[in-house]
């Protein structure tokens, strides 16, 4: 007779677990308002069993700051990559940014809160991300608008990430098959907004 054997909890999904489970943390404490043995609890683990994956809090929140900006990044390159002209970039740009905004309220929280409390190699990283990140869309707005200068479409570019990015605060207000256009709308208006102001 042959037993059951009880399959083995993949590495990669305990730590996207961890990961997943310290956003959320974080979100709601604060860095410094959660403890290892909390994120620990939060996935059904002791504390300790965490250090199998990371070597600390610190190592944890470099890791989620250094992944989202990574996967971000890429998602940005395999758009203009893969898009047609530049309205059609931008519409799938935005679509990429929204999805992340609205589906990541708490890793925007986090970022927003606690990217000081990253070690500095790793905040060097992910500033490093973020810059390519946005220079994926002033590429694209150049396209769009070649007579703009390019810092003006930098500035457009961040306060469209700034007006995306504000769903941690209007979470709740609307479903988000009712947020997604809202906020599509408004995005296309700021940039228009920014592109032709004088």
């Amino acid at each position: 007779m042959t037993t059951a054997r009880t399959p083995t909890r993949n590495r990669g999904n305990r730590r996207t677990e961890i990961l997943d489970a310290a956003a959320r943390l974080f979100a709601a404490r604060g860095f410094h308002g959660v403890s290892i043995e909390d994120i620990g609890g939060a996935v059904g683990v002791s504390g300790p069993a965490l250090y199998r994956h990371f070597s600390g809090k610190e190592a944890l929140l470099a890791e989620m700051l250094l992944g989202i900006s990574s996967r971000l990044r890429e998602s940005a390159v395999a758009v203009v990559t893969a898009s047609g002209g530049p309205g059609e970039t931008l519409d799938a740009l935005l679509d990429t940014q929204i999805t992340f905004a609205l589906e990541q309220p708490a890793l925007i929280t986090v970022h927003d809160r606690e990217l000081g409390n990253v070690p500095e190699p790793a905040r060097r990283q992910i500033r490093r991300l973020q810059r390519l990140y946005v220079e994926e869309w002033v590429t694209v707005l150049a396209e769009l608008h070649p007579s703009c200068p390019a810092a003006r479409l930098r500035a457009a570019t961040h306060a469209v990430f700034g007006l995306l990015n504000s769903t941690p605060h209007s979470a709740g207000e609307l479903p988000p098959e009712a947020m997604r256009p809202l906020l599509r709308a408004m995005a296309r208006a700021a940039v228009d907004a920014a592109v032709n102001a004088r």
